[in-house]
């Protein structure tokens, strides 16, 4: 990652830690995605942006492994996403091999332009619904 790639890295999930995390996990209709703290065990909710497709949710990291949710799903996939106020278990999949900027084509526009638009190392991730 570059040191332009860092700092922005650094600005950004510090805002969207302290500022527009909390807020919009209070929002009813934002989805958001539960996972298990890899050290701490604990549940831990992101909002995110994405889209059902059949029993699929398909969403689009925009630091890949460097996220948090994107770590904890590596050490425990299962998971919880909460889709227009319903939660529905699952099992999630980090997809390299899947080009993120044509899934980002295939999701909500608002959210795409701003993971486009903040990401620096873009990584697809598949849920599994089991519910």
């Amino acid at each position: 990652m570059s040191r332009y790639d860092e700092i922005k890295h650094r600005v950004v999930t510090t805002f969207q830690r302290r500022i527009a995390n909390p807020l919009s996990t209070r929002m009813p209709r934002q989805i958001l995605l539960e996972t298990t703290g890899r050290t701490s065990g604990l549940p831990r909710r992101t909002p995110v942006g994405g889209s059902l497709v059949g029993r699929e949710f398909w969403l689009v990291s925009e630091y890949g492994d460097k996220s948090h949710y994107v770590r904890n799903i590596h050490a425990d996939p299962r998971v919880r996403v909460r889709i227009k106020g319903t939660w529905h278990n699952g099992t999630a999949h980090p997809m390299p091999e899947d080009d993120p900027r044509a899934r980002l084509r295939t999701l909500p526009t608002g959210n795409s332009a701003v993971v486009r638009m903040l990401g620096s190392n873009l990584l697809t991730v598949r849920v599994d619904l089991a519910d």
